[in-house]
């Protein structure tokens, strides 16, 4: 599988060619683990990024990874610079070189303006909003969907350009579901690759009967604590965290469901009622409106990325100083 790989010593690697030095390690799960490493030939810096296969499925699930950033050549989605498989005895690691983001991920910095006792400025989140969007709509495009949107898979860069990354998840947008044995595959499917915390109220019992679409990359269900409309759960959405969920960590400084989970609640239960969302006089009833139109009982009605893009077009950018809000 594509470029050829030696470890030719302790602190370096040989990756298609190119010789590459091993920092430190940048991130680490249960099935990957990601180092910062230095091109000897060009002094840049990238991630190189492990995949643990321990069988077949693994590999192909690599494989699948390598292929869709193949799909993309956009600066809102994170390329891929070079890939191999390399084996460890009866396992392999699938080796994947992407470019470093300096950055870091969405997570952290809402986490940091967290811990500062501040919340993100209205015309940052629109920044950042607006690359998510542009990235989602190249995606769509081709007739994919993300299905794992969430800060930790949002990086950014030195001009707080946000770059998607992790497509180990993408699949085919539209996906019909006509049996009971093809809603526990796609069920399945999401119990493995999909948080719980942020995984859409119907892929814990999937219908029978269903069709999902690249809609699924916008959802969340809520409700305002605001004299409004009420705003009930939507059906037929696979995203991990939608883009919705995105935007409502900017605002909130926390996913809608991450406290649910961290106190050990049920988020199967939860998610099956609408959220209430805090009262807030911080950001403009513009983006409040553009928050809730994303939460559309009928996916069917739910706006595209195209029809987000739009929206997000008449928006204007938050009064100075907002950056210093307290929270």
């Amino acid at each position: 599988m594509g470029q050829a790989l030696c470890v030719c010593s302790r602190g370096t690697v040989s990756l298609g060619g190119a010789r590459y030095l091993l920092l430190h390690r940048l991130a680490e799960g249960g099935f990957s683990y990601v180092d910062l490493v230095e091109g000897l030939r060009d002094g840049r810096f990238y991630a190189l990024k492990r995949i643990l296969c321990h069988d077949k499925e693994d590999r192909q699930a690599a494989l699948h990874e390598v292929e869709m950033h193949g799909l993309f050549d956009h600066p809102n989605i994170l390329r891929l610079v070079a890939h191999c498989m390399v084996e460890k005895g009866a396992k392999h690691e699938a080796w994947l070189l992407l470019p470093y983001v300096k950055g870091g991920t969405l997570w952290r910095e809402v986490e940091a303006l967290r811990e500062k006792g501040t919340f993100m400025p209205e015309q940052r989140i629109l920044l950042i909003l607006r690359g998510i969007c542009r990235g989602l709509q190249a995606i769509h495009s081709k007739g994919y969907a993300h299905r794992d949107l969430k800060p930790t898979n949002v990086l950014l860069d030195e001009d707080d350009q946000p770059v998607l990354m992790d497509l180990g998840s993408m699949n085919q947008a539209r996906i019909e579901v006509n049996s009971s044995r093809e809603a526990m595959a796609v069920q399945d499917w999401a119990a493995q690759r999909c948080t719980i915390s942020y995984r859409a109220p119907e892929l814990f019992t999937v219908p029978s009967q269903c069709i999902i679409d690249e809609r699924t990359d916008i959802w969340v269900r809520i409700q305002s604590s605001a004299p409004r409309p009420t705003v009930q759960g939507c059906t037929n959405t696979t995203t991990l965290q939608s883009l919705g969920c995105v935007l409502y960590c900017m605002m909130f400084g926390e996913g809608p469901y991450d406290a649910i989970f961290q106190k050990g609640d049920s988020v199967a239960l939860a998610v099956q009622n609408p959220l209430t969302l805090p009262s807030t006089t911080r950001y403009s009833a513009a983006l409040q409106r553009l928050l809730f139109s994303m939460m559309t009982v009928n996916p069917q009605e739910r706006p595209s990325i195209n029809e987000i893009l739009h929206q997000l077009e008449g928006l204007q950018p938050a009064p100075a100083g907002q950056d210093t809000t307290q929270i």
